[in-house]
């Protein structure tokens, strides 16, 4: 699975608005609806914050792994 189709697939688990999640992001609606659309890369900081929120690994959130763990906190 691609990163664009896991983080959208991710944020409709969790009831959340594409503007929900843009605002979490500090970015704007369509900018967020183009990373999942993979019309436009999203930055790896904003992975690593979608990560922490949804308490999933970087490796599941980008589709490197289909096993969903837990984010490790230091």
């Amino acid at each position: 699975m691609k990163y664009n189709e896991r983080i959208r697939d991710i944020r409709e688990d969790h009831s959340l608005t594409q503007q929900k999640v843009a605002d979490l992001l500090h970015v704007g609606q369509r900018t967020y609806a183009d990373y999942e659309s993979g019309k436009t890369r999203i930055p790896v900081d904003s992975l690593l914050i979608l990560a922490r929120h949804y308490n999933v690994s970087m490796d599941y959130i980008t589709g490197a792994s289909d096993v969903m763990t837990e984010y490790l906190k230091k």
